[in-house]
């Protein structure tokens, strides 16, 4: 027996027993049925039931029935689809829909955000701290610091503005020179290096590697722009002129303008300061004992660095990626912005996502106060505040143990 309009169902056995299922969330209640039996139900949804006294109303109270465990977290077999799937739809137009409430899907782009930002962030940052902390000059590095660090103060708004309007047009105008840029950079560097150690000792004090990070900009500025302008001869070459359709039919990869791609460019622009700022602050930290006591034992500046300063460090630069991790998952307007906020579940970058904290800001001026839809977005809030509380407080015990560490060594030194 279907209660009208809330995709209940009550059904009464042999044995006299009543049980009360849902359409996705299966069984709710089972008990003993009371004396009589149902008529039906009246207008009000009341299940009118029959016994020797006469007929009784009774209220079904299964508030929230469609929302469990099951529900919010694995594949349901949603109407109109033939197979189960994870899906977020919590605004239908039609009454004949049914909300689907998996936070899967959202659960997944949160996460898929902040991998693709620290993927971006992590290598950038740290080797930046590495070398101002440990190879740059002491006149550059004062000056470096404060700067990457005013980076942190920039609005996340401005960022998203900024990834959404610019930097995502721009890219998928230029798709396969950015993907040319994963390799040029890289293999640039390594060759400005060698270029370096052919120069002349005159020419090579003239250009220290202390101040590498400066007279390296000119060189990168031009290996960027020619990737750039070399990126429709590389499409026509290698891609028949068309990337994008390239990607749709050898890979099966959709391209999407507002991406996971630019998620992480964007978003790691942000995390960078973060930890950049944490990672050299403990490789600073690290006693100048025990680097110079390498050097004197006749170890190198490379070997002292991966061999005595990096894993007297490790505990501040983990709880530096930590931090720049929890910064990532709760970020909202760059998200906001940055991306089209489908909620998809795929690993692919080029493809769309939706995230909890974005989630959030989008749908909570609609949600109705106390519902199902106003519920599941305070939880959602509650999973962004409990791991963002976790992943600090996990930073910050490992910063304490790397501060007694540090106290024991300068008393042993």
């Amino acid at each position: 027996m279907p209660v009208p309009d809330r995709r209940l169902f009550l059904a009464l056995n042999d044995a006299g027993e009543l049980a009360l299922y849902q359409a996705l969330a299966g069984l709710l209640w089972t008990g003993a049925a009371p004396a009589g039996e149902p008529l039906g139900f009246d207008a009000e949804a009341r299940l009118l039931w029959s016994d020797t006294t006469g007929i009784e109303r009774l209220v079904v109270d299964a508030e929230h029935a469609e929302v469990n465990w099951d529900t919010l977290w694995r594949p349901q077999h949603y109407q109109g689809h033939a197979e189960s799937q994870h899906r977020w739809q919590a605004s239908v137009t039609d009454s004949a829909d049914e909300p689907k409430y998996g936070l899967a899907p959202l659960a997944w782009g949160t996460l898929k955000a902040a991998a693709y930002a620290l993927l971006f962030a992590i290598p950038l940052a740290l080797g930046a701290a590495i070398h101002s902390s440990c190879f740059m000059s002491r006149q550059l590095r004062h000056r470096l610091k404060p700067t990457i660090e005013m980076m942190e103060a920039m609005p996340g708004v401005v960022i998203g503005f900024v990834a959404g309007l610019v930097l995502a047009p721009y890219i998928e105008r230029h798709l396969a020179g950015a993907f040319a840029l994963l390799l040029v950079l890289p293999m640039g560097l390594l060759v400005g290096g060698w270029a370096w150690s052919l120069l002349s000792p005159h020419l090579r004090q003239r250009l220290p590697l202390g101040w590498a990070g400066l007279w390296l900009m000119p060189w990168l500025a031009v290996l960027i722009a020619l990737s750039l302008w070399l990126s429709p001869a590389l499409e026509r070459v290698f891609f028949g002129g068309d990337l994008h359709l390239w990607l749709e039919q050898v890979l099966g990869l959709d391209y999407v303008s507002r991406n996971a791609m630019i998620v992480g460019l964007a978003m790691g622009f942000a995390v960078i300061p973060t930890i950049y700022a944490l990672t050299e602050d403990a490789l600073s930290g690290v006693p100048a004992s025990l680097g110079e006591g390498a050097l004197a034992l006749g170890a190198t500046r490379w070997q002292t660095l991966w061999k005595v300063l990096l894993p007297a460090a490790s505990p501040g630069i983990f709880s530096a990626v930590m931090i720049g991790a929890g910064r990532a998952v709760g970020e909202t307007m760059i998200l906001l912005m940055a991306t089209g906020n489908s909620a998809m579940m795929t690993l692919s970058p080029l493809e769309d996502m939706r995230s909890m904290a974005a989630n959030i800001a989008i749908e909570l001026p609609e949600a109705a106060l106390g519902g199902t839809h106003y519920r599941l977005l305070m939880l959602s809030a509650l999973l962004l505040f409990v791991f963002t509380f976790c992943v600090n407080t996990l930073a910050e015990v490992v910063r304490g143990r790397l501060k007694r560490r540090y106290r024991r060594l300068e008393g042993r030194s």
